[in-house]
């Protein structure tokens, strides 16, 4: 059976400002005709199809366009949500979209509750596992206590059992949106602390043929059973080196794998330069990146006039500009890192105000008000928390 794998679509993501739904819609065109080509059984979509949980028009548009072409095709489509969607919301109707073939798995409690599928090996049985935050789906899931490793295990436990009831030979998929222990993180994904440690162990999916994996936006091969299979597009420059891809998973008669990586368009390459600003604007061999989006990092002791200006007059699709001066910082330390390390926030913003306001110092009253602010976004965040439980 042959699977492709893809993931972390963040339909109606920007890029620094710059709108990239004309390019998730020529990866979606790209992805329909790679299950054609390819003639691909089943495509397995693990986790944030949008970047937002109330998803903008346009990006509706696309995902509903996709779901249609591939119902035309025949192709079974299997998605779970991600930490960036509204399982509820990108559910509504999944009985019935069912019909046509494809299977919008939101729900904790439907864990258990495989699509299963039929090569002439036999059955295949994909389980989706929706994003799991553990304050949500502790209940749920019977963990009294614990984090992302703890529900994450015991929804696997489910699974387990089972396939463990099904026919003697039935192979088995499962789709999940997690760090798992190993992987390599990039900028862009949104940290999922909260709740509890971060990472769950590889072994955890022990048991199972395949796991397809979303989250992390590099594709991985944590091991031959377990990948990542990254974001197609990037959206960080921390993606700059990464290739862009969708895995096409073969699963054999007794479940052996053999994975192979189908590259995404680019709808244009990305580059980080560094140095000082006359260098960077003079050194013939960067003409190559005059047509990327550009980071840069200026190195100059002070920071030169029209930085950003003076860069797009040659590189006209720099996006972010960056300072990190040659030598040590006025006070002596290498860096803001250093500079801040072990300071409370109200210490760092207050000299961030004694630093766009040279020679005034923060008053009684200022700092009162800065207290006050950073205490009603900590009571709002106890608040929220209360709330999701």
């Amino acid at each position: 059976m042959r699977l492709l794998h893809t993931s972390d679509w963040h339909l109606g993501r920007s890029f620094h400002r710059e709108g990239l739904l004309d390019a998730q819609r020529a990866f979606l065109d790209h992805l329909v005709e790679t299950v054609r080509t390819e003639r691909v059984d089943a495509v397995l979509v693990a986790g944030d199809v949008y970047d937002r949980a109330l998803p903008s028009l346009e990006a509706v548009a696309l995902f509903d366009d996709v779901l249609h072409r591939l119902a035309d095709l025949g192709v079974p489509a299997v998605f779970i949500s991600g930490n960036h969607d509204s399982a509820r919301r990108l559910g509504v109707a999944a009985g019935l979209i069912r019909r046509a073939g494809i299977h919008l798995h939101t729900d904790p409690a439907g864990c258990a509750e495989p699509v299963l599928l039929e090569d002439g090996h036999g059955p295949v049985a994909v389980y989706g596992l929706p994003y799991l935050e553990p304050a949500l789906v502790r209940e749920e899931l019977g963990v009294a206590r614990g984090g992302h490793a703890a529900v994450l295990g015991a929804a696997m436990d489910r699974v387990r059992a089972d396939l463990a009831a099904r026919p003697a030979g039935t192979r088995s998929v499962v789709l999940a949106h997690a760090f798992v222990t190993g992987g390599e993180p990039s900028d862009s994904e949104r940290d999922i602390t909260v709740g509890g440690v971060a990472s769950v162990p590889a072994s955890v999916f022990d048991g199972v043929d395949y796991a397809a994996l979303g989250h992390l936006h590099g594709c991985q091969t944590l091991t031959e059973r377990l990948r990542y299979s990254g974001s197609p597009l990037a959206y960080s420059f921390s993606e700059a080196r990464q290739r862009k891809s969708v895995w096409l998973v073969d699963l054999g008669a007794d479940g052996s794998v053999d994975a192979r990586r189908v590259d995404c368009p680019v709808p244009r390459p990305l580059a980080c330069l560094r140095g000082r600003l006359e260098d960077l604007l003079a050194d013939p061999d960067l003409t190559e990146h005059q047509d990327s989006w550009v980071q840069v990092t200026l190195t100059d002791p002070g920071r030169p006039a029209d930085p950003m200006e003076r860069l797009r007059q040659r590189f006209p699709h720099t996006l972010q500009l960056l300072f990190e001066p040659d030598g040590p910082t006025g006070d002596g330390l290498p860096s803001y890192a250093a500079r801040t390390r072990g300071r409370s926030d109200l210490e760092v913003v207050e000299g961030f105000v004694r630093h766009v306001r040279p020679g005034t110092e923060v008053d009684a009253a200022e700092s009162g008000w800065l207290r006050e602010a950073f205490e009603a976004v900590r009571q709002d965040a106890d608040r929220r928390e209360e709330a999701a439980r």
